[in-house]
């Protein structure tokens, strides 16, 4: 799913293209993608894009008169620009935006569909849309520790659970923690101001230092790559790849379509985390740690 920095590219993309321009006509184009039904989208049509903006992981495109397009990617949805005349490919595409120097096409990888596309009324509509997540990057340290602490989760469960922090998801919570030093298990509600600390920096170095790498990678032109595996990162989908700070192979934890990647020289202190399916299947057999391994 494309997390923060992914959307952040997104939105300036967009700013640069759309923002002060018509969109001469939104077309659905597989009728699956539209959540709402009031106002119809053809209300839409000929107003000016007055804003682009991020809520969560979620694309908000203001339109004079307080109607806002709301595209959510979920895991394979993805933007593309394309040149005015050439057409949205057809079997990916759900929706398209068009304006004059360019359409605007949001497409979905595989046979699931989960992208949505909603156009609401007014700013209390869309304010319902915003599952309240911290803007990590606007917040101090007691702000960021004190929601941290409101709900005893895991780190990792609370880093990406959007009614706690803003924007951030699987592949990003798994390089914050290995910035960080922490496990993903630990308890959120018995965490040291220490490694509160710790976790609220690395949160904010390493969403700024991806979003200026993908600023440096894409330049001018529109995003393309957007991707959760990516060769630069330090953890997330390098199961078994020597982990960049000690070497240690990378372990994960399967459950449900989710892992989580991590180091355990570097963050749990050697041990090694229970695999749902695979410490179930040693028992015995399963390592207790990276040297046992």
């Amino acid at each position: 799913m494309p997390e923060l920095p992914d959307i952040t590219l997104y939105i300036e993309a967009l700013n640069t293209r759309i923002l002060h321009r018509q969109l001469i006509a939104l077309r659905v184009l597989n009728a699956f993608v539209l959540r709402t039904f009031d106002p119809p989208i053809a209300e839409s049509n000929g107003r000016e894009v007055v804003a682009v903006e991020r809520i969560g992981k979620r694309i908000v495109i203001g339109l004079e008169g307080e109607l806002f397009i709301v595209i959510h990617l979920m895991i394979a949805g993805r933007l593309r620009w394309l040149p005015s005349g050439k057409a949205a490919p057809k079997k990916l595409s759900l929706a398209a935006l068009e304006f004059a120097g360019g359409t605007l096409v949001l497409t979905e990888a595989g046979t699931t569909r989960r992208a949505s596309l909603s156009l609401v009324r007014g700013r209390e509509a869309l304010s319902h849309i915003d599952r309240g997540g911290l803007d990590v990057f606007a917040a101090d340290f007691d702000t960021f520790a004190a929601r941290l602490r409101s709900e005893n989760h895991t780190l990792k469960r609370s880093l990406t659970d959007p009614r706690l922090f803003d924007g951030i998801g699987n592949a990003y919570s798994d390089e914050i923690l290995h910035r960080a030093r922490l496990s993903p298990v630990a308890l959120s509600g018995r965490i040291s101001d220490r490694d509160a600390l710790r976790l609220y920096d690395a949160t904010r170095v390493v969403l700024r230092e991806w979003v200026d790498r993908l600023r440096a990678e894409t330049g001018d032109g529109f995003p393309e790559r957007v991707t959760a595996f990516r060769p630069e990162m330090a953890v997330h989908g390098k199961y078994r790849q020597p982990c960049p700070v000690c070497g240690a192979p990378v372990q994960r934890i399967r459950y449900a379509s989710n892992e989580t990647d991590y180091c355990a020289r570097c963050q749990t202190g050697g041990k090694l985390l229970a695999d749902r399916g695979l410490s179930r299947l040693l028992k015995q057999d399963w390592p207790k740690s990276v040297d046992d391994l």
